[in-house]
C-alpha cells in the first residue's frame, strides 16, 4: 500500500473513532425542519405573573419556538390571539404547537359537528401559525371500555379533518394512564395509535410521563417507528413526593433515557418538534432550568 494511502486510512480511522466517542452528540447538525422549543408550562408561574417579561427572557436565552399550555375563552395567558401573536412577533418567536383539551362537550352528536368553541380554537391556532393543535388529555368517561375508546378515536380523526382545512393537524399528548389502562387486554395507547389516521392525527410523545404508566420511550418508539411528529423532551428522577413516584428534572440527569429516545425518534422522521418541558425544579428557578436545558440540547447537537 502506498504510504500516503496508509496514512490517509489511519487518520480516517482515528477521526471515526474520535467521532464515535463524542459524548451526547445527537446529529451532525439539526435536520431541516427540526424545531427546538419549550413548553410554556415549564415556566407557568412566570407566565402567569409576567408573560411578556418571561417570553423576553426565553428569547434572550436563545429559544426560537414556544408551545402554549393556556387557551381559555379565546385568550392565551390573558391575551387575545391577535395580542399574543404580536408579543411573539416582537420577539421573533414562533409557536408551531399548543395544548388545548378536546372534550366531549366540544362535539355536538346531534349535528355531527364540532361546537363553535372548538372551531374557534382551531381558527385561533391557525392565526397564530400553529402546525399542531394538541389535546393533552382524554376524559375518563370515554376510556371506560374498548368500544368507547375506539369510538372516541372517530372524534380525533374528525378533529384532524377540521384542522386539515386550515393546513394543520390535530395531535394527542400522552400522560401515564394510556399505558397502564387495559381494555379488552389492549393498552389504551395502542388503541389510540391503531385507530387514528396518521395523516390527520399527530402524536406527541411525552418521554417522561409514560414512566409512571410503566412504559419506556425506546420501546414505544421501536413499536411505532416514524409515528411521532413531536416529542416532549423531558427527564425524570425518582421522588417520594410525587404520587406516581417520579418528578421531572434537568435533561440527562434522570432515568428516562431522554437522549437515546430523541436519537431514535430522529432516525425515523425527516423533521421533529422537540419541545423541552420540566415541571419540577429541585430548588432551582424554572427559568434557570429552561436555560440549562437549552444548553444541554445544544450540546446534544440539536
Amino acid at each position: 500500500m502506498h504510504p500516503s494511502r496508509r496514512k490517509f486510512l489511519k487518520n480516517s480511522a482515528m477521526i471515526m473513532a474520535g467521532t464515535a466517542m463524542v459524548p451526547g452528540q445527537l446529529f451532525a447538525g439539526p435536520k431541516p425542519g427540526t424545531i427546538l422549543g419549550i413548553q410554556l408550562y415549564s415556566v407557568r408561574d412566570d407566565m402567569n405573573t409576567d408573560s411578556a417579561g418571561t417570553l423576553k427572557q426565553l428569547a434572550y436565552m436563545g429559544y426560537k419556538y414556544v408551545e402554549h399550555a393556556s387557551y381559555t375563552d379565546r385568550k392565551l395567558y390573558g391575551y387575545t390571539a391577535v395580542e399574543f401573536k404580536k408579543r411573539l412577533d416582537d420577539l421573533a418567536l414562533k409557536m408551531p404547537s399548543g395544548h388545548t383539551k378536546l372534550t366531549q362537550a366540544h362535539w355536538d352528536a346531534s349535528k355531527k359537528d364540532f361546537t363553535d368553541e372548538w372551531k374557534y380554537t382551531v381558527e385561533d391556532a391557525a392565526f397564530l401559525g400553529q402546525q399542531l393543535v394538541i389535546s393533552p388529555w382524554m376524559e375518563t368517561e370515554v376510556r371506560q371500555t374498548y368500544d368507547q375508546a375506539v369510538k372516541y378515536m372517530e372524534i380525533f380523526n374528525k378533529a384532524g379533518e377540521l384542522c386539515k382545512k386550515s393546513g394543520m393537524k390535530f395531535g394527542y399528548h400522552n400522560h401515564d394512564f394510556e399505558f397502564n389502562t387495559m381494555l379488552n387486554d389492549v393498552a389504551l395507547y395502542d388503541i389510540i395509535l391503531t385507530n387514528t389516521d396518521p395523516s390527520l392525527v399527530a402524536q406527541q410523545l411525552d418521554i417522561g410521563n409514560m414512566i409512571g404508566g410503566g412504559a419506556k420511550a425506546m420501546d414505544v418508539l421501536k413499536k411505532y417507528p416514524g409515528r411521532f411528529e413531536s416529542l416532549h423532551v423531558k427527564d425524570e428522577i425518582k421522588s417520594s413526593q410525587s404520587p406516581d413516584g417520579i418528578e421531572s428534572t434537568i435533561l440527562g440527569k434522570g432515568i428516562a433515557g431522554t437522549h437515546e429516545a430523541i436519537v431514535l425518534a430522529a432516525k425515523s422522521r425527516p423533521s421533529l418538534h422537540l419541545i423541552v418541558e420540566q415541571e419540577s425544579y429541585q430548588g432551582k428557578t424554572p427559568l434557570a432550568c429552561a436555560k440549562e436545558n437549552l444548553e444541554i440540547m445544544k450540546k446534544w447537537g440539536v
